[in-house]
């Protein structure tokens, strides 16, 4: 039964389209880049997973069902005698594995070769030569009709004006012989262009490939005989379809005639070895010559290749493999504040978990207020993200086009307010950063670090108070992982310092090199993580690189972390300083290790109302948690039992009631931790 779409998602459709269009004119006809190329991708993956949901919704003029570009006027318009299509884009094994499944359901029984070659990011255009001789080249345009640019092409060094004798092939010598390539422009030729254009003061060219498109479609030859431009081929074709038999024998055909190729071709017999070239290529490929983000995946054999025919504009028995994308559009789900140990309020964006170069990303940093302004990042915004340095997640660009329309401005100081009611906060004359009033780098330094050293996260031996104090206030600790940098000799430098105590508290601190991870957790003081939240998470993920690595939805599924919660971590994880710092305890040696719980209690949650007479509500945690039980602040419907002191609140009695929680009383209690 077909699904009818919601009119948000028609919405999107539309929106999406639009912006495509756009993209895909100013690219393909007037050769400006309002994208890169990768965030353009992105933008049409995800239409085309919405067309593919509500197929009821595919227009024939949807970017999705076309070829992009169109015949410039200054040029004859020339109709292709086979339409130039273009590729299907796949992204992963899983989806190279589908289309190889698609291939057999349609030519069952049938063995399948399969070609690989690089995927050139240039100008597609199309060579004729009849009797051996080049009569005419002509751009792809809009798949059917495209450009004459032969007077232009002629300039090109490595393009032969007459095609090379050769006995093996003579056929290919007689009557019509089309060859398919891309028009590049080698990547140090670019640069040595752009250096020339600097030293002379004129504007930089902005990519090699708008460059190549761009010169091929100047009126004057001479100007393009000036810029060095290659011709890199791909494909023959014949009248003739037997001329040619399979991909691999037109590959050789195109050297032996003197037609260039990318020299990366190789034949494949299994998803196996296409999958091992994909991953060989994709560390190869930054030495290539030319720019690259991806390559090709053909049925080698032409027969076979022809007999599964077109689906919409692009061909059955071929892909386009696209490697990670350095760039890529996503939507801002929320934008969070975090406080660093500074004092400094971070902005982060939450958003929906997006591919880039290898990595999955779900938040970046937006630095401040005025970096939030700039951008004019609002939540629900469509974003470009990339990653700095290949390192940092960033918002390059808000894609306004695509915002709904109760998006509202970011109000920084009334966000402030909201999200840290108990806090006031200042923005010092002529500082971008908003800070935490009456709080200064060392006053939050001192308070973090006496959290981290406290009983219920690391517990460091003889590392209260005082010592804290002492240590931030002479220089010796500027952040958590300093102390595991402290010698003997920097203590008794001290007044609070002899060397037996010096020589303890050193002790005492290289013995918490390996702390249980959930303490660890505890200890960096995440906003609303506390000591159960931190097991809960723990024992959900296991290790701190996974924990990372989550999602909010991964987040939200542990019991206990809501989108408050979530988000907060996030955004801790998002922050420059925090990553260096668990980097900094990866470098001197602190392990974090997991311990999966064990004991009578696993699987019981218990809540504590009233007084008992035993212990303290904190030691009866500590001995419920020993045991391999969880310790709540309320009950709910998965609390186990409600422990019944003295003075008892009746609200938590009236509620265990309701959910069916056992109330016992504290020699019971007693009885269950023995």
């Amino acid at each position: 039964m077909t699904q009818t779409p919601p009119k948000e998602d028609q919405m999107r459709i539309q929106k999406l389209r639009d912006l495509i269009n756009d993209y895909r004119y100013k690219y393909h006809v007037l050769n400006e880049s309002t994208m890169s190329e990768a965030a353009a991708d992105s933008l049409k993956h995800e239409l085309a997973q919405l067309e593919e949901k509500y197929p009821q919704l595919i227009t024939p003029d949807s970017p999705t069902q076309r070829v992009a570009g169109q015949a410039l006027d200054k040029f004859q318009k020339v109709t292709h005698r086979t339409p130039m299509i273009s590729l299907s884009d796949v992204f992963n094994r899983d989806e190279v594995e589908a289309w190889v499944e698609r291939i057999e359901k349609m030519l069952p029984g049938t063995k399948h070769e399969f070609i690989c070659d690089i995927k050139m990011d240039g100008l597609a255009c199309a060579l004729v030569y009849v009797d051996g001789e080049l009569k005419q080249a002509v751009t792809r345009g809009d798949s059917r009709v495209g450009e004459d640019v032969t007077m232009n092409v002629r300039t090109i060094e490595n393009v032969p004006l007459k095609l090379r004798e050769n006995q093996k092939y003579a056929h290919m010598l007689r009557g019509r012989t089309e060859i398919r390539g891309e028009i590049v422009m080698y990547k140090n030729d670019f640069d040595a262009l752009n250096q020339k254009r600097q030293k002379a003061g004129e504007a930089l060219f902005k990519n090699p490939r708008n460059l190549a498109a761009g010169t091929i479609r100047q009126l004057d030859p001479r100007l393009v005989a000036e810029r060095p431009l290659h011709f890199v081929g791909y494909d023959v074709l014949r009248e003739d379809p037997d001329d040619v038999p399979s991909n691999a024998v037109g590959y050789a055909m195109m050297q032996e005639l003197g037609i260039t190729t990318s020299g990366q071709t190789r034949v494949q017999t299994s998803i196996d070895e296409v999958m091992r070239y994909v991953d060989e290529l994709d560390n190869k490929r930054a030495s290539f010559p030319f720019n690259t983000d991806g390559l090709v995946i053909k049925v080698n054999n032409r027969s076979q290749f022809e007999q599964l025919g077109i689906v919409g504009k692009s061909p059955r028995g071929a892909v386009a493999y696209k490697y990670a994308a350095e760039e890529a559009t996503t939507v801002v789900e929320d934008i969070v504040i975090s406080i660093g140990r500074t004092g400094a309020a971070t902005p982060v964006a939450v958003f929906e978990p997006v591919d880039i170069a290898g990595t999955t990303v779900q938040y970046a940093s937006l630095h401040n207020a005025d970096e939030i302004a700039r951008l004019d990042v609002r939540r629900g915004d469509t974003v470009i993200i990339f990653k700095a340095g290949d390192i940092i997640p960033q918002v390059q660009k808000v894609l306004t086009e695509l915002r709904p329309k109760d998006a509202k401005a970011i109000d920084y100081p009334s966000e402030l307010a909201r999200q840290y009611p108990e806090l006031e906060f200042i923005r010092p004359e002529g500082e971008a950063v908003y800070r935490v009033k009456g709080a200064s780098g060392p006053l939050l330094l001192k308070r973090a670090l006496q959290h981290f050293a406290s009983k219920g996260a690391l517990d460091i031996d003889t590392l209260g108070e005082k010592n804290v104090v002492a240590l931030v206030d002479a220089g010796l600790v500027g952040d958590l992982a300093d102390i595991y940098m402290l010698q003997e000799d920097d203590l008794l430098k001290l007044e609070r310092f002899a060397a037996i105590s010096a020589k303890k508290l050193v002790h005492a601190i290289a013995e918490k090199k390996r702390p249980p991870l959930e303490r660890f957790l505890y200890g960096l003081g995440i906003r609303h993580v506390g000591t159960q939240t931190a097991i809960d998470l723990v024992n959900h993920f296991t290790s701190m690189d996974t924990l990372r690595m989550a999602t909010i939805d991964q987040l939200e599924s542990v019991d206990g972390v809501g989108t408050v919660v979530a988000e907060s971590i996030l955004a801790w994880f998002a922050d420059e300083d925090n990553i260096a710092l668990l980097e900094k305890f990866t470098d001197l040696g602190v392990e974090p290790y997991f311990e999966k719980k064990t004991g009578k209690l696993v699987g019981k949650s218990f809540v504590v109302t009233g007084t008992l007479e035993s212990m303290g509500r904190d030691i009866a945690a500590e001995r419920i948690r020993a045991l391999g039980g969880t310790f709540q602040s309320s009950v709910g419907k998965d609390t186990d039992y409600l422990v019944a002191g003295g003075k008892v609140g009746a609200s938590k009695l009236k509620k265990a009631e309701i959910y069916g929680t056992s109330i016992i009383d504290e020699a019971t209690f007693l009885g269950l931790i023995a």
